[in-house]
């Protein structure tokens, strides 16, 4: 404990980390503030009926990604799925339309206009989601719940108002990267994982305590158990790394001949984190987005549970594939082998050039695999869960998308801190200490 509070001492005397982290709180805050205000013309003690439908099945994913501001019929209901959706898109359009993938070859130019179509499909999207929501509302409320005539003009001013409230929450992530700790998206939505996290915990606790349904203190602590159990297992699938050894050439120092430095490349078991998770989960909301019926058929009512086999099988297979295309799209093997060659470096048994490359590729499918079949098995878990009768609120942190993103985003932002102590000679959070001057060793 006395080391933790050196190491958080040692981030306070950081200005700039220090100024970084206090920005990233603040612009969480507003998140989370803007998470409860209502829509203007919306009376909020009269949403149970909306509270009721997001408690089961794929709407309470929907509602945790948004950290609750789904079922308060918030400014901020739509989240910023809309723009993982709409970023899929367009790096779906960067692997297959040969316009986009000049784009892509353009360097920082190129990703700006990237960046510019991924906003405007996010906005085309938004005025597409914006009135189904509000058509959900009004089925599940009713007019009692509204407070002004559910007229055409309300149905566009509240359109307007959550497109751009899912647009300024994006300007709040993007902010977050630029001027915070970097990660924003990925940290927005982790804030509305964790906000959904308290409430239940306390709903499974008290379930379980009261007896309702079998439970008591002995279950409830094996429940407790096995979420840290599940989440070291995914601490530890979400780190784990092949190492290659490069060996780089001799180098002459003076008079002397030095022998060059050995380093190692590390590809993680599960290389892409948790862009295929979320990806995959954006997929599986279209259906709840297009699906107006009261009285869908067998495919579209097992597609809208995510409890259910079919809707299981299909997330793991998106899982499996947006792995493998994220990882394609993200780590080049002819390039890395590039890098190496050019500056004097080659792994030892291999010749550099194509077979450096083909190595590298088949090591790192032969890792993909298994990772991302062990994540698809995480990924499931909260559908296992549900089955053994825990709160499907408490079951989706025993696995599946929000303990994945959790994890990886807790990760990458400690590592993101850590990187800033280091420059400075501390020891960051990943490996708690007192300050300490580095000393930089010769090969």
């Amino acid at each position: 404990m006395k080391k933790i509070i050196e190491t958080i001492k040692n981030i306070w005397r950081i200005e700039d980390l220090r100024m970084r982290l206090l920005i990233t709180l603040l612009f969480v805050a507003i998140y989370r503030f803007g998470s409860f205000v209502v829509l203007p013309g919306v009376n909020p003690g009269a949403l149970q009926q909306l509270h009721e439908q997001t408690s089961e099945g794929l709407m309470s994913l929907l509602n945790m990604f948004s950290g609750g501001a789904f079922e308060n019929a918030s400014v901020f209901a739509l989240g910023i799925m809309p723009y993982i959706s709409a970023s899929i898109v367009i790096q779906l359009l960067a692997v297959a339309v040969p316009y986009f993938q000049k784009m892509q070859r353009e360097g920082e130019s190129g990703r700006r206009k990237i960046n510019q179509y991924t906003r405007w499909l996010t906005v085309a999207l938004l005025l597409f989601q914006a009135p189904s929501y509000l058509i959900n509302l009004h089925s599940q409320v009713g007019n009692g719940a509204f407070l002004v005539e559910t007229n055409a003009m309300f149905y566009i001013t509240s359109t307007i108002i959550l497109a751009a409230g899912s647009m300024f929450i994006l300007w709040l992530g993007e902010r977050i990267t630029d001027k915070g700790v970097g990660n924003g998206i990925s940290l927005i939505i982790m804030i509305g994982i964790i906000a959904r996290m308290p409430a239940a915990l306390a709903e499974e606790g008290t379930t379980a305590l009261s007896g309702a349904e079998g439970g008591g203190l002995i279950k409830f602590l094996f429940e407790i158990i096995a979420l840290l159990f599940v989440m070291a297992l995914a601490i530890l699938l979400t780190q784990a790394t092949r190492k290659i050894p490069v060996q780089y050439a001799k180098r002459v120092e003076g008079n002397r001949q030095v022998s060059g430095a050995r380093q190692y490349i590390p590809l993680k078991l599960f290389a892409a984190n948790v862009m295929p998770i979320i990806f995959a989960q954006a997929i599986m909301f279209i259906p709840l987005t297009i699906v107006r019926s009261e009285n869908p058929g067998w495919v579209v009512r097992n597609l809208l549970d995510n409890t259910s086999v079919l809707y299981n099988v299909i997330y793991v297979i998106l899982i499996i594939a947006f792995t493998y295309f994220y990882t394609a799209i993200t780590m080049n093997p002819v390039q890395m082998a590039e890098d190496m060659k050019r500056n004097n470096g080659f792994i030892p048994g291999v010749k550099p050039g194509k077979n450096t490359a083909n190595y590298i590729d088949t090591v790192m499918s032969r890792i993909l695999l298994p990772g991302s079949l062990f994540i698809a098995l995480i990924a499931v878990m909260p559908a296992f869960a549900s089955l053994l009768g825990i709160k499907q609120g408490f079951a989706q942190f025993f696995g599946g998308t929000s303990l994945l993103i959790l994890v990886g985003v807790v990760i990458d932002t400690l590592q993101q801190i850590e990187s800033h102590m280091m420059v400075r000679h501390y020891d960051g959070l990943l490996k708690a200490g007192r300050a300490r001057p580095r000393t930089v060793s010769a090969y």
